[in-house]
């Protein structure tokens, strides 16, 4: 179902919105929830009592993962993830394909779990999403580094989130600039290597020019 030819070893920016635009993260334990499974779900693992994490994470700012499991995780996995951003009506990943057919595996996990709960938790049926994810491939370093600004500046739309970006709970921003919550499941380094500090990343996210950003990725589609 992608109009690109997906590679191992090679990065994307994937992402969707609500269909009709609608919002798919009505309140944080919807945040909550499609966070642990971009997180989780990065190999076959099978977790069976999801609810319990997301009241985990809802009272502690973390899930009760032990470090057997995020090992088992991390050495089982499919796909990278480098960064992400999740917004009221859509979200943004950056992925590496780690094993043919890793990025479509995870993304039908991912998207079908979440949108088998919402449906469920609010009485809904049908379609969450519109169409099929997107997967657009990262054809260089310098576009790499520019979509990791543009997506963790994603939350400068949301009224209030404008001066305090790297606080936003929804995004990896905060992974960059302070403590990586997710330790090795969020594969971080081929972002973070390219710069001194994590003060001079946090600079170059912040001084990133929207038309800059728009330039370097070319063809890349932007959600609004």
């Amino acid at each position: 179902m992608r109009n690109i030819s997906i590679s191992i070893g090679e990065h994307y920016h994937v992402f969707n919105r609500g269909n009709n635009k609608q919002v798919t993260f009505l309140d944080n334990r919807d945040f909550i929830r499609f966070l642990f499974l971009i997180i989780h779900l990065q190999s076959p693992t099978v977790f069976r009592n999801i609810p319990r994490q997301v009241s985990y994470f809802f009272k502690n700012q973390l899930f009760d993962i032990s470090k057997s499991e995020e090992k088992e995780i991390s050495e089982g996995r499919n796909v990278k993830l480098i960064n992400f951003c999740l917004m009221p009506n859509h979200f943004h990943l950056t992925l590496c394909e780690f094993k043919e057919g890793g990025i479509a595996q995870y993304m039908q996990r991912v998207l079908t779990a979440y949108t088998k709960y919402f449906n469920t938790k609010y009485k809904k049926s049908g379609h969450l999403f519109q169409g099929p994810y997107k997967a657009v491939h990262i054809e260089s370093d310098e576009q790499l580094l520019h979509l990791s600004a543009y997506i963790h500046r994603n939350p400068i739309k949301i009224s209030g989130w404008k001066n305090k970006l790297e606080k936003y709970p929804w995004s990896s921003y905060q992974d960059y600039t302070d403590k990586n919550r997710w330790g090795e499941l969020l594969s971080h380094e081929i972002i973070s290597e390219r710069f001194k500090n994590k003060k001079e990343y946090d600079d170059f996210v912040k001084t990133s020019g929207t038309k800059e950003i728009a330039e370097v990725l070319e063809d890349q589609i932007l959600i609004d």
